[in-house]
């Protein structure tokens, strides 16, 4: 078993210095250097062409889809757009890419020299500096049959090449000091930025589940912010926030425990286990120089012209952390509520309703009260809920206009969330709208008073607030689809 320093201990007695490479699959329909689909799953080894397959004598040709997301990630991020660049052949035994060498970028990427501002729970701001952004491809999937799934004990392994030459975009970081206690939440925060980058971009899916985004944790401790930089670690593919979490927490805690001993931390990949948070060793760590980049003899630099550059900066959407400053102050609302809304990702779900008509009060209210609680219910991610942003604008107008109450808006949105059609059609044919005929509620108010002589009797005596007790009575005599105000308003003239 792994020996552990306890966390306070370790950030009490060493820097964490974090590095992160961040692996976006791009949404292109083909893949980065032939015409075969891009798209996930599919029957093992369908998506491919020879050259996905690297068949002697098939040669690639460069996705101008993929370069054009390449520099809107590269524009998001700061950098540079490098006027030229080229792909190189990293050398190295791929078993999921037969041509055993990955066409990537080395010395000269895309982009370069960035940085992007991370937002914490508690509203600090943390920069990160980009050191590059660079073009690849993807490899394929093993699967190790028996076993624990890993290739050590399995009976044997199989090999799907569907993602094979499916195109990402790599981010490399500089190195980020300061994060100290905080390190594994900074590490998250960073990683989830990125993913609502490329979400606002569309240039990705972006979902972490499916293996579109993953990220190389390297970590380092040193024992002052002065002292030289430290042996490194780089835990592979880790493919969610908690994870990352987990795995930084997990590397500052086994590191400061061999280093509080007088040892030295190897520099290795290391793998992450989601079943405790733990990571455990894989092969000594290669430098660049290991993998022989030598320029792709088969491909012609990528020169993006200044005029396409200013025509993709143009065509940028609005970036999420000042989307998010900007509604927050259209819709007047605290950092909580902020942080709230986009920890349920119910931000764009509402702003849409909001446009649709809500007001932003209505919308947060329906979204992260009962349609979140119906998803979770039903194992629905929000933007899955058989609701739309339109249906929700109208049901806060059925509100707005008097027809329906809050109960009854409930009701109404119930039906519509069971398929029975949109809150006014539902509230037409379950007659939800609330009784405003003065006529039927004086004679509810009648029959109210009459059955309750002694609530007459309190209000004529002076006591005013005893009414709510008849407001109560015909409410549930019209099943709670009176006027409450105007039923009180009757009631009170009677006694005036």
């Amino acid at each position: 078993m792994t020996e552990l320093l306890d966390y306070a201990t370790a950030v009490e007695n060493f820097d964490p210095v974090l590095g992160i490479e961040v692996h976006v699959e791009l949404g292109t329909e083909t893949k980065m250097f032939d015409g075969a689909r891009n798209a996930f799953g599919g029957e093992p080894n369908t998506f491919v062409t020879p050259v996905s397959l690297g068949m002697p004598g098939s040669l690639p040709v460069v996705n101008r889809k993929a370069v054009e997301y390449a520099i809107k990630i590269g524009l998001a991020l700061n950098c540079t757009i490098a006027e030229s660049c080229r792909f190189a052949r990293k050398n190295y035994f791929y078993p999921d890419l037969t041509k055993n060498y990955q066409t990537s970028q080395s010395d000269e990427p895309i982009a370069r020299d960035g940085w992007i501002d991370v937002v914490l729970d508690d509203g600090d701001v943390f920069r990160v500096e980009i050191e590059r952004a660079h073009m690849e491809e993807d490899a394929g999937k093993n699967s190790h049959v028996g076993g624990s799934g890993r290739i050590q004990g399995a009976d044997y392994s199989l090999v799907d090449y569907n993602r094979a030459g499916v195109p990402l975009v790599e981010i490399v970081t500089r190195p980020i000091p300061g994060a100290g206690a905080r390190a594994p939440e900074v590490a998250a925060a960073y990683v989830k930025t990125l993913r609502d980058i490329f979400r606002a971009l569309d240039v990705s899916e972006a979902r972490m589940e499916r293996g579109n985004v993953r990220a190389d944790i390297n970590l380092s401790l040193r024992e002052t912010p002065e002292s030289p930089l430290g042996t490194r670690t780089e835990t592979k593919n880790v493919n969610s926030f908690t994870a990352i979490e987990q795995a930084v927490t997990f590397e500052m805690r086994r590191q400061a425990k061999i280093l509080s001993e007088g040892g030295k931390v190897t520099q290795e990949t290391r793998h992450f286990h989601e079943e405790d948070g733990s990571t455990s060793s894989g092969r000594e760590k290669s430098d660049a120089e290991d993998y022989r980049y030598f320029p792709e003899p088969d491909l012609v630099p990528v020169a993006p012209s200044a005029e396409w550059v200013d025509e993709i900066r143009r065509s940028l959407p609005e970036l999420p952390n000042a989307k998010r400053k900007r509604l927050q102050a259209e819709w007047e609302i605290s950092d909580l509520e902020l942080r709230d809304l986009v920890n349920a990702q119910a931000l764009d779900i509402v702003e849409a309703t909001v446009l649709a008509g809500a007001t932003p009060a209505a919308a947060r209210k329906w979204w992260t009260g009962e349609i979140a609680r119906y998803c979770n219910e039903n194992g629905l991610a929000l933007d899955e809920a058989p609701v739309t942003a339109e249906n929700i604008a109208e049901l806060d107008g059925l509100v707005q206009s008097g027809k329906l109450n809050d109960k009854l808006a409930r009701q109404a949105l119930e039906g519509t969330l069971a398929g029975e059609g949109s809150p006014a059609e539902v509230a037409s044919a379950r007659g939800l709208e609330i009784v405003s005929d003065d006529s039927a509620l004086e004679a509810a108010v009648e029959e109210a008073m009459a059955a309750n002589p002694d609530v007459v009797e309190k209000i004529r005596g002076g006591k005013v607030q005893a009414a709510g007790a008849l407001v109560g009575a015909v409410m549930k005599a019209t099943r709670g689809q009176a006027d409450a105000g105007r039923v009180r308003e009757i009631i009170l003239a009677k006694f005036a």
